[in-house]
């Protein structure tokens, strides 16, 4: 198969503010705040969504207050369907967002404004609109990891579990891609559809981390695992996987296996739910920067980390943190969301 995959020149550099974390909760302590946040949400006619990525007491919060905990392509359907009037998203900036974009008339908080993500920030509105100037013959697909602006400017937005039906789907139609931000999930997504793409240059700085040289050893270490990788993680570690998919499909992999250890290349916020499936078995963080190097996240996203039960609560004491999109950009971004979601749906009936 002809190579029809091109990594574009620009990569945005960033720097990656970290906000401190909050203390460690006692378990009477997180009782309490527990308790109160259920109060709080049922008193602001709020629900909470979390992200799998999330802190485990901030998932669990979730769950025992009736909220949701998904993928960014599920917390976007259910904030789209349920009917409190205030939204709370665990998780970062995007996805709080992507849920305004979907509901404008309801209200979304967020614990912090400051959880952002590393594509996101390197893929910046105005860099990103000349990149698609350049290639009015591509079909704009962004990834669900972007803002608004970004969204605006796509003719589809995707996510991970999806990303790759809806590139074959559009390369059956004969379209080359435009595809943004992440380089490593876009070049995966060709090398299993053949589709021409054209690649922005971005990356996720807690999958960027994962070395294969690390992983093989570790497969060595624990021959009984199974290898479960994330597709925003370099090709060569992809090429080591047993199981490559998105957060969801991940976590259904580790339920449905035989094995009895998982070697798991995502953010470990994910092993929360996969031991609550399956809690019999083992998982194992996949390594991460190489021997006696030092990781910017550790498996680890740095801003899913700065949503915890202090800010939740915060937030539902005395809200700081609403997500505001313009009307502009909801009606612009509305449009190749709604795609996405439309085409997933069609997916379920076929």
């Amino acid at each position: 198969m002809t190579n029809k995959v091109t990594l574009a020149d620009l990569k945005v550099n960033f720097e990656i503010p970290i906000a401190e974390r909050t203390s460690e909760l006692s378990p009477s302590e997180v009782d309490a705040y527990q308790s109160q946040i259920k109060q709080l949400l049922k008193d602001n006619d709020a629900t909470l969504v979390a992200h799998y990525y999330c802190d485990p007491l901030v998932q669990a919060m979730a769950e025992a207050s009736g909220g949701f905990i998904g993928d960014s392509l599920e917390m976007a359907r259910y904030g789209r369907d349920v009917d409190a009037s205030t939204v709370v998203v665990a998780g970062v900036r995007f996805m709080g967002e992507t849920a305004k974009i979907l509901s404008p008339d309801k209200r979304v908080l967020m614990p912090t404004l400051e959880a952002t993500c590393s594509l996101d920030l390197g893929c910046p509105e105005d860099e990103f609109s000349k990149f698609c100037d350049e290639h009015p013959d591509r079909t704009v697909v962004v990834y669900a990891n972007t803002s608004a602006a970004v969204k605006a400017r796509a003719d589809w937005v995707v996510t991970s579990s999806i990303a790759l039906d809806v590139v074959d789907h559009l390369d059956r139609q004969g379209e080359k891609i435009l595809w943004a931000p992440d380089q490593h999930l876009g070049a995966y997504i060709q090398k299993q559809t053949g589709a021409d793409m054209l690649l922005w240059n971005g990356s996720c700085i807690v999958h960027e981390e994962f070395r294969a040289k690390g992983l093989a050893d570790m497969k060595a270490m624990y021959p009984e695992a199974a290898v479960l990788v994330h597709p925003e993680s370099p090709e060569a570690v992809v090429a080591l996987a047993d199981v490559v998919g998105s957060t969801t499909q991940l976590i259904n992999a580790s339920e449905t296996m035989d094995n009895p250890q998982f070697i798991v290349a995502t953010d470990r916020g994910i092993f929360y739910k996969m031991q609550q499936r399956s809690p019999h078995k083992s998982f194992i963080e996949a390594p991460t920067a190489g021997q006696g190097a030092h990781c910017r996240s550790c498996a680890h996203c740095p801003w899913m980390a700065m949503n915890d039960l202090q800010r939740i609560k915060a937030e539902l004491e005395r809200p700081a943190n609403e997500i505001h999109v313009a009307d502009d950009l909801i009606n612009r971004a509305r449009v190749p969301l709604n795609r996405m979601l439309d085409f997933a749906d069609q997916l379920k009936r076929a």
